[in-house]
């Protein structure tokens, strides 16, 4: 029986194609294939439950791996992560880290967690992060509630524990009944909860405020110490004028009382002189600001008063019956440019229904009072005044 020379060859080249099929796989289950970039994540600590090669997730899908820790001399842990270049554009460069894990007793992968409101800025190759949340484990737990076990005695737990029953022994429905009326209190200020959380927010500021003016209160405090001081030191002054006003008071009660009804009549009478003086509170106003203008004006270089005259056009008499006194004025209170009026401004004057109008005839000429001089002669003359010859308007 003979064998081929061929056939040797072709079971070395079976064995060395499934060797490497198999190192393929393995690099393709390992990532030695896909090219990567580092971020580097910094945490108080990495966990012990933490591993090379843990996933790092993004919206709960893989986006690279964790591939050393690293302990640094502050007790931090240094975390680098390899991660798949082809996701780093969807994730912003201020993303949150946590390190989590999806069991009490599972291994720690870790998570990056999206911000309120994301950075417009990518995540870059080489950028250091910062982890906010470390999961705890079962056995840190375990390692604190150890440690606080073996700082309490026994002895005194077992009194502590009996006493407590002691009080509790019997009082259920009162601690039923307490929890009730606490359950209700919190039913009652549930409604409050968005103002208490508006007061609770501005309270530092307000608290800072105080803090500014800490000092100012400490100097109050300090005056209103030497008050008190003094206040005890004239004490007996005090008490001497607290009984005179208590006699004051006596001696007013017996005036007010003894005058009740004439203080009442007085204020009654009072009621229309205030009415009209309230109606020309403006006018009034206005007359005594130009009295204080006239008053602060400069003195006279002599004694005596300053008189500016001029020569005016005659103004027409009064005739009857059409002149006769009426009081029909109207308009309110006016200040006619009181209490300032400007230099050489003429005041508005106000005309009124009162039959009297010195512009009513315009007398815009000289006027010979011919009529004057006939009653001066021959006395008064019945019929309306009759001027002879007379420049103007007939008088």
């Amino acid at each position: 029986m003979t064998t081929r020379p061929g056939r040797p060859l072709i079971g070395l080249a079976t064995v060395l194609a499934l060797a490497a099929v198999v190192a393929v796989a393995v690099g393709l289950f390992r990532g030695s294939f896909t090219s990567t970039v580092p971020v580097t994540v910094l945490s108080q600590r990495a966990g012990l439950v933490m591993d090379a090669d843990a996933k790092v997730k993004w919206h709960g899908a893989q986006v690279g791996s964790v591939e050393s820790i690293e302990a640094l001399p502050d007790g931090r842990a240094s975390i680098r992560l390899a991660m798949d270049p082809s996701y780093l554009g969807i994730i912003p460069s201020d993303v949150r880290v946590d390190i989590a894990s999806s069991t009490v007793f599972g291994s720690k992968y870790v998570e990056l967690v999206p911000p309120a409101e994301p950075s417009t800025q990518a995540l870059r190759a080489g950028q250091v992060l910062t982890a906010d949340h470390v999961t705890v484990e079962i056995n840190t737990v375990f390692e604190q509630l150890s440690q606080v076990l073996n700082k309490i005695e026994p002895a005194k737990l077992n009194q502590t524990l009996g006493a407590l029953g002691t009080a509790l022994d019997g009082r259920g429905d009162q601690i039923g009944q307490t929890m009730a009326d606490f359950d209700a209190f919190l039913a009652d200020i549930e409604p409050s909860l968005p103002a208490m959380e508006r007061e609770l927010a501005v309270a530092p500021t307000v608290i800072g405020t105080y803090a500014d003016v800490a000092p100012q209160l400490v100097d109050t405090l300090d005056a209103a110490t030497t008050i008190s001081d003094t206040l005890v030191a004239e004490q007996g002054n005090l008490d001497t004028l607290l009984v005179s006003v208590i006699g004051l008071s006596d001696i007013g009660n017996d005036v007010v009382g003894g005058n009740r009804q004439a203080i009442s009549d007085v204020m009654e009478l009072l009621i229309p002189t205030t009415d009209l003086l309230n109606q020309y509170h403006q006018a009034l106003t206005c007359g005594i600001g130009g009295a204080v203008q006239l008053a602060k004006a400069p003195g006279t270089p002599v004694p005596g008063g300053l008189l500016l005259q001029t020569v005016v056009l005659g103004q027409e008499r009064y005739r009857y019956p059409q002149n006769l006194p009426k009081v029909a004025a109207k308009g309110g209170p006016q200040c006619t440019d009181l209490p300032k009026v400007g230099f050489q401004k003429r005041p508005p004057f106000v005309i009124t229904d009162v039959n009297a109008n010195p512009a009513q005839y315009g007398n815009q000429g000289i006027i010979l009072n011919s009529d004057g001089l006939k009653q001066m002669l021959f006395g008064p003359i019945d019929g309306p005044p009759r001027n002879g010859g007379q420049i103007g308007h007939p008088g």
